[in-house]
């Protein structure tokens, strides 16, 4: 499993891309979407909607179970991903690219949140 290097990620499991103009994009991890199995309902954050750095956001249902979504920072829903509303399996086929889950204009960054390494090393028990 490779993560992207320019993505920071959450212990929750949940990805960041580096701010443009303000906004970044969040998605879950290749590693999250693989523990979830089959992603077959995604409910995520509307635009407007205020999301703070570790609360739970929205959740994911897959076969297998219902998983909370985290939000790495705080700041306002710009964007959901209406493709993985659609076809919520996008997240377990494109965790990184079509499955992202929204984008959020970030107003607090957060200075826990981990490098492609260091998330490597979360979850391969080392």
């Amino acid at each position: 499993m490779s993560n992207p290097q320019q993505l920071r990620y959450s212990k929750e499991h949940e990805w960041l891309s580096v701010a443009e103009d303000g906004v970044s994009t969040v998605g879950i991890t290749e590693f999250a979407a693989n523990a979830l199995g089959d992603v077959v309902y995604a409910q995520l954050p509307e635009v407007g909607d205020t999301v703070t750095a570790g609360e739970t956001c929205g959740e994911l249902e897959s076969t297998k179970s219902v998983s909370d979504l985290y939000s790495p920072v705080t700041g306002e829903v710009v964007e959901s991903n209406q493709d993985v509303i659609d076809d919520p399996a996008l997240v377990n086929s494109a965790p990184f690219e079509g499955g992202w889950l929204f984008k959020v204009r970030v107003t607090v960054e957060q200075d826990d949140l981990l490098s492609s390494d260091e998330y490597d090393k979360l979850t391969s028990g080392n």
